[in-house]
This record gives structure tokens, sequence and C-alpha cells, in this order.
């Protein structure tokens, strides 16, 4: 499988580092491939294209912070405690990596519509956690019954989104991991069932 190759993770990584440091448009093939240590020509037997290799460092990129969140929430037993613990994680994978975080919050931006879609198609499995979060505390009453779901799904996202956007847009001047609590708590107390 291309995925275990090593070269596969040597050209993501200089992905994530190109398009951080350049943007996505001014990335060329060639860019990616000397930050990588091989050949262009190599480039096209891991990706079909430039946008190929886009979509490929955020699937596998989100692929290993999807299976890190459902590895620590598996030994969380109460909502509150699940949900700090998501978005804790989602703080610190994108804090470990600045890089990251440009690609993530401004370079997958991409006008282009079968990009968003196959980013949204990425994007199911991280917000199914969320859902089944929500749904465990509907069930044992810690959440609302009768807020909608989908609506706290977006607003769960886009708020841990939001979060990260404006901390790259600020440089990173401040610690994101910290604004985890604040986050926490503010989602908590509003979907909390007031009447428990």
């Amino acid at each position: 499988m291309k995925k275990s190759k090593p070269k596969y993770k040597q050209i993501i990584d200089a992905a994530v580092e190109v398009i951080a440091e350049n943007g996505y448009h001014a990335s060329q093939v060639s860019k990616i491939a000397k930050k990588a240590g091989v050949a262009d020509g190599t480039i096209y037997i891991y990706f079909k294209n430039k946008e190929d290799v886009l979509i490929s460092l955020f699937e596998d990129k989100m692929g290993l912070l999807i299976e890190k969140i459902q590895e620590d929430i598996r030994l969380k037993s109460n909502v509150e405690d699940k949900l700090f613990s998501f978005i804790h994680m989602h703080f610190h994978q994108l804090a470990q990596d600045h890089h990251l975080a440009i690609v993530t919050q401004l370079e997958l931006r991409q006008s282009n519509k079968q990009l968003r879609l196959r980013i949204n198609n990425i994007l199911k499995p991280y917000l199914e956690i969320i859902d089944q979060i929500v749904q465990q505390g509907i069930q044992e009453g810690v959440i609302d019954e009768n807020i909608d779901s989908r609506l706290v799904r977006q607003m769960v996202f886009g708020t841990l989104d939001e979060t990260v956007t404006n901390w790259v847009m600020k440089e990173q001047k401040y610690d994101l991991v910290k604004q985890a609590y604040g986050v926490h708590s503010l989602l908590i107390n509003g979907l909390m069932n007031k009447e428990k």
C-alpha cells in the first residue's frame, strides 16, 4: 500500500511545510519534491496531482487525529470528560504543528467544489465522534434532549475551527491548548440539561 511506503510520509510532511509557507497556489510540485528530497516524478508515483497531495495530507493527518481521539475518549466514561478530551486533542494536535494548522485553517478553504466535497467526506468520521458524544449526553440526560444534534455538531465544530483559525491569524502568540478549558466550559454549559 502506498501510504506505508516511507517516501509517501516524506512527501506528505514536505507538502505540509511547503503549502504552509507558500500558500497552496504558489506551491509547485517541484518545491514539494525538493523539500521531500525526491525527484519531481516520484510525487506522481504516489499522487495524481497537487490537489491530490493536498487532499491526501488532510486525510492522513485527520486520520491520525481521529484515531487518537477515539482511543482517548474510549477511556473516558462521562460526556463532559469525552467532550473535553475531544477539544483538547484537537487543539493539541494543531498546536504541535503550526504548519499543519496553517494548511487546515487557511489553505484547505479552496473554492473548488470537488475539493470541498472530498474534504467533507474526510471530515465525516470526525463529525461522527461529536454525534456519539452528544447522543450519549442526551441518553444520560446530561444534554438537553430538545437540542437539535445536527446544530450541536455544527456549533462544536464551528467553535473549535474558529478558535484555531483565530490563533493562526494571530500568529500563534498565545497558548492554543489552554483555550480548551474555556471552550469546553462554554459548550458544556450551553448544552446542559438545566433540569438536572
